[in-house]
């Protein structure tokens, strides 16, 4: 089972927006030499506890410090945007780092409705119905492929060259499901956001495939929220800085507020329920956990989120998960293949 990160560019209390994409920087560089095998940023607008607004602009940033490492988004939110951009911007990071970029798409606004509207303003916006349209008139603009009786037909998104990033359909739901089935692409779904979604929208999703030169079968992977300490106890006390977050806005806060703040019972059977549907605990817990869920979904691959108020206990939570799962043997034994090639 492979594993790769999902990071939101967190902005913890008392810190800098600044600070928190250097973090980025910095993490992308210890999940490549851990054994990560694909380092995704997220787009988030509108959030004064994320720096995530702008994934294309941080990928290139990342790209530049990472040298093997998978680089891409998770994702592209292209109901804001037209086709024919997104994929210029990733033909050109596909340009600068060949055969390492992905570029993952949403159909969710990755904002509250005011931002999306103010996001979408302007002459030529789609509505959401258009979605499936917008993936497909990507792949065929990344392919350069439009067909003769498309309207754009004979624009070409630059540059060209002989690669192409690997497109993912991202998705909480079925309907993201369905159009990564039908298109025949990758599915990564986002259990850290509605993990009783899954098995619907995985069932609907191989339900619909349809083999494509992208997919010859379904590939799915599946994005965890996770917090690994020493112990589980740690590991619990740590996780209440994101769920604390959710409840007070703002930027991601300490431990010591998270477990001071008065909690109503709604909001404790959120964290009860979220923290039993996530991967927090100690190495072997996380372990155990993240294949179960992996299992579950059939995915083989999963995609770690981690957000702490304090930035080494989230690197130590991902090179905990990465011993966990020995990661560093994979490198080793890529290393030697390499070497005898």
């Amino acid at each position: 089972m492979r594993l790769s990160v999902l990071d939101q560019s967190p902005i913890r209390e008392g810190g800098t927006a600044a600070q928190a994409l250097h973090e980025s920087a910095e993490l992308a560089r210890t999940a490549e030499a851990l054994g990560y095998h694909r380092f995704w940023l997220a787009e988030h607008h509108s959030n004064a506890g994320l720096a995530c607004v702008a994934p294309e602009i941080v990928i290139a940033h990342v790209g530049a410090q990472t040298s093997r490492i998978r680089i891409g988004s998770g994702g592209v939110m292209l109901t804001h945007y037209a086709s024919l951009k997104v994929a210029e911007q990733f033909r050109t990071l596909e340009t600068l780092f060949p055969g390492r970029v992905d570029l993952g798409i949403g159909r969710a606004p990755g904002s509250d409705m005011h931002t999306a509207r103010a996001l979408s303003h302007g002459p030529g916006a789609l509505p959401l119905e258009a979605y499936p349209q917008q993936v497909a008139d990507l792949v065929h603009y990344l392919e350069d492929s439009l067909p003769v009786n498309h309207q754009f037909h004979g624009i070409h998104a630059s540059p060209v060259g002989s690669g192409m990033p690997e497109v993912w359909c991202l998705g909480s739901s079925t309907d993201s499901a369905y159009v990564a089935g039908k298109l025949g692409l990758p599915f990564s779904f986002a259990q850290f956001i509605a993990p009783e979604t899954g098995e619907r929208a995985v069932q609907v999703y191989r339900e619909h495939f349809t083999p494509s030169r992208f997919c010859a079968e379904p590939r799915i992977s599946v994005g965890v929220s996770t917090v690994c300490a020493p112990t589980e106890d740690e590991a619990i006390e740590l996780s209440m800085s994101r769920y604390c977050w959710r409840f007070r806005h703002g930027q991601v806060p300490s431990v010591e507020t998270a477990l001071a703040f008065d909690y109503s019972a709604p909001e404790l059977e959120y964290i009860r329920y979220h923290r039993s549907q996530s991967a927090v605990g100690d190495p072997q817990q996380v372990r155990a956990r993240l294949t179960a869920i992996a299992e579950e979904l059939t995915a083989d691959e999963v995609i770690v989120l981690t957000i702490t108020h304090d930035f080494e206990a989230r690197l130590r939570s991902y090179r905990l998960v990465a011993e966990a799962f020995a990661l560093a043997d994979g490198i080793a034994t890529n290393v030697e293949a390499a070497a005898g090639q």
